[in-house]
Formats: C-alpha cells, structure tokens, sequence
C-alpha cells in the first residue's frame, strides 16, 4: 500500500472517529433530537455530504455511536471485574456496579446503545465484537462449569438494563442501586446451577 493511501485511510478513520464523537457529546448535551446531519457538519466543520460518504444518514450515525459505546462498556465492565476477581460472586456485584454507574453517567449514549431502534443484532453470528466482549464481562462472573453461564449472564444485563432505565426515568428510587445489587447477586450466585 502506498504512503499516500494510508495516509488517506488513517484520516478518514479519523474523520469518522470525529464525526461519532461530536454525536456523542451533542446528544449528551442537547439529546439525540439535536443530531442532525447539519448540526454533526457545523461541528466537524465538514460538509453533509463528507458526512454522508461516512454514514448514511443519523440511523447509521447511531448505530456507530452505539458500537462505540459497547467498547467502552465492555473495558470498564473487564476493568470492575478484575479489580475484584475472587470469589465470583464481588466479581459479578462489581461488574453490576459498573454497568450501572455507566449508564447514569452517559444517558445519551446509553438510549443509543439499548433504547433507540438500531438494526445493531444481540446473541446472534452478526453482534459485533465490542457487544460480546461485554456480555463476556458478565459470563466470566459465574463458574466455567455453570452449563446455564450465558442464561445467567442474560438474567442479570436484562434485570440491569430494567434498573438503569427505570432509575433514569424517577419510576424507581435511585438510592437503593447497592441494595438492588445485592438481592440480584446473591439470588443469581446462591442458584445451584
């Protein structure tokens, strides 16, 4: 490959790295109502349509935003469970922690991620990496010889997912995460498998 074209490929992965980030920062700021192909153009001082050789419009933009997102989730997911690996069961409350904490600190991103429509495919051959990286955070939290690991691991993102929403929206009280956390963890890890 020629130095000329990789120079080109670089700046346009960083062209695209930039355009997701601006999303993500003016949903954070304004809500996903504010991100427009117009608003994205002004703020990466590009135009539509080198918008557009990048995304097909804000479907794919979220899309995009969202797959980051799982990135992200899944290291800090990864970091909270080696932080405290043993026994399993701090594993799992920490990586539970974590979820939580992050989904209250990146709404935006979080609606993005799990609320807003995407064509983005969970427990399928097409999730893409980053997804299954953070699912793995929560299966590594139960016993390899756990034959229902992954049931498990679904049990506790759906309880998470349900908590992080209702909590966002006032429907439940957000100063009792840690005792919410508890009951979950230990009804999951008490469990014979």
């Amino acid at each position: 490959m020629s130095a000329i074209k990789e120079r080109r490929e670089r700046e346009r992965a960083q062209r695209h790295q930039l355009i997701i980030t601006a999303a993500r920062e003016l949903a954070e700021a304004e809500g996903w109502e504010a991100v427009t192909t117009r608003r994205l153009a002004e703020r990466v001082e590009y135009s539509q349509p080198v918008l557009y050789s990048h995304f097909s419009g804000k479907d794919a933009i979220v899309r995009a935003v969202a797959i980051d997102g799982f990135g992200e989730l899944a290291a800090r997911l990864r970091q909270a469970r080696l932080a405290d690996p043993e026994p399993l069961r701090q594993a799992l409350h920490a990586v539970c922690r974590a979820y939580l904490e992050f989904a209250s600190e990146r709404p935006a991103l979080y609606q993005a991620m799990f609320v807003m429509p995407t064509d983005v495919k969970f427990a399928h051959a097409e999730t893409p990496p980053p997804l299954r990286a953070g699912f793995d955070e929560f299966v590594s939290c139960f016993r390899p010889d756990n034959a229902r690991r992954e049931l498990f691991a679904e049990v506790v993102w759906s309880t998470l997912h349900g908590i992080a929403v209702l909590s966002d929206s006032g429907r439940i009280p957000a100063d009792v995460q840690d005792e919410r956390l508890d009951f979950l963890v230990s009804r999951l890890t008490d469990t014979p498998d």
